[in-house]
C-alpha cells in the first residue's frame, strides 16, 4: 500500500536538520485518522503511515499518555483523544477567516439550494474547515474534517489556481508521484484550472470527483498572512447545472469572497 505523503515530506525537503523526526512521525500518526474512523488498530496505522511496527507502538504509547490518543485495551484500538479534539477546535475558533466567512456562506447555500464550504490544503488533499448547507434534502453531507482530492474538485483546483508558479510546480510533482497512472490527467486539470480562473475568476468541476457532483470554487488568500483557502458551492448536477454554475453561482461566489475580503480588512460596504 502506498504511504500517504505528508506536507512535511512534500514541502520541507532539505530541512532535515531543523525537523524533529519523532514529532513528524507523531503528527503523521494523528493524520492517519480520517473522518468516519471511530478507531484504528496498529496495523491500520502502519498501513497508512508506512512506519515500522516498533515506531508506531512507541509513539502511540506516548500520544496516549499525553491524551492525544485513547487506547481501548479490550479492542486493542486507538481513537483520537480529548487533547487532539481540543487542539482542532482551538484552531478553528481562532481563525478569523472561518469566523467571518460563516455568516456569508449560509445565505449563498440557502439561495442556491446547495452546500457552501471553506477548506485548505492538508498534504495531498483538501480538508473542510467549515461548511453550510441549505434546507434541501438533496445536498452534500460533508463536514469539517472531511477530505477531498485536490485535482478532481473545484476546491482543490481553485486552491491550485492561486498558488505561485513554484508552489504549483512542487504540488504537481508531488501529486504525480503519488498517482503515476494519472500524470497527464493531473497536469491537464491544473492547466484548465489556471485558464478558468484567469477567464472567469472562479474554477468549475463537473463530475470529475463523482459523476453526479458539480461545483464552483474560488480561492481566497487573506492579506494578513493567513493560509490560502478555497470556498466552494457544490451539489448534484440537477441543482447546479453547467449553465447555472456560470450564469449565477460563479459570480455570486466571487462577490461573496470579495465581501469576505472587505469585512476582514474592516471595510464593509
Amino acid at each position: 500500500m502506498r504511504k500517504r505523503a505528508t506536507k512535511d515530506e512534500t514541502e520541507l525537503e532539505g530541512e532535515g536538520a531543523q525537523l524533529s523526526s519523532s514529532l513528524v512521525r507523531g503528527l503523521g500518526i494523528l493524520r492517519a485518522f480520517r473522518p468516519g474512523d471511530a478507531s484504528l488498530g496498529n496495523q491500520d496505522i502502519i498501513a497508512r503511515t508506512g512506519l515500522p511496527k516498533a515506531t508506531v507502538s512507541r509513539i502511540t504509547y506516548t500520544l496516549s499518555a499525553l491524551g492525544y490518543l485513547l487506547y481501548d485495551k479490550d479492542l486493542g484500538r486507538y481513537s483520537l483523544g480529548p487533547a487532539t479534539v481540543a487542539l482542532g477546535y482551538s484552531a478553528l475558533s481562532s481563525s478569523a477567516v472561518v469566523h467571518v466567512a460563516r455568516p456569508l456562506m449560509q445565505p449563498l447555500a440557502d439561495l442556491t439550494g446547495a452546500a457552501v464550504a471553506l477548506g485548505t490544503r492538508d498534504s495531498l488533499n483538501m480538508v473542510y474547515l467549515a461548511n453550510c448547507r441549505s434546507e434541501s434534502l438533496v445536498t452534500l453531507r460533508l463536514n469539517p474534517g472531511s477530505y477531498l482530492p485536490i485535482w478532481k474538485t473545484s476546491m482543490g483546483l481553485a486552491y491550485v489556481a492561486a498558488l505561485s508558479p513554484e508552489e504549483r510546480a512542487n504540488l504537481l510533482r508531488a501529486l504525480q508521484a503519488a498517482e503515476p497512472e494519472s500524470i497527464k490527467t493531473i497536469e491537464a486539470a491544473f492547466t484548465d484550472a489556471i485558464a478558468q480562473y484567469a477567464r472567469f475568476g472562479y474554477v468549475t468541476s463537473f463530475g470529475a470527483w463523482h459523476s453526479y457532483i458539480h461545483a464552483v470554487g474560488v480561492p481566497f488568500r487573506p492579506r494578513d498572512g493567513s493560509p490560502l483557502v478555497a470556498i466552494t458551492c457544490g451539489g448534484i448536477g440537477e441543482i447546479i447545472t453547467e449553465d447555472r454554475a456560470h450564469a449565477e453561482i460563479g459570480p455570486a461566489l466571487v462577490a461573496m469572497v470579495e465581501t469576505l475580503r472587505r469585512e476582514l480588512e474592516g471595510n464593509p460596504i
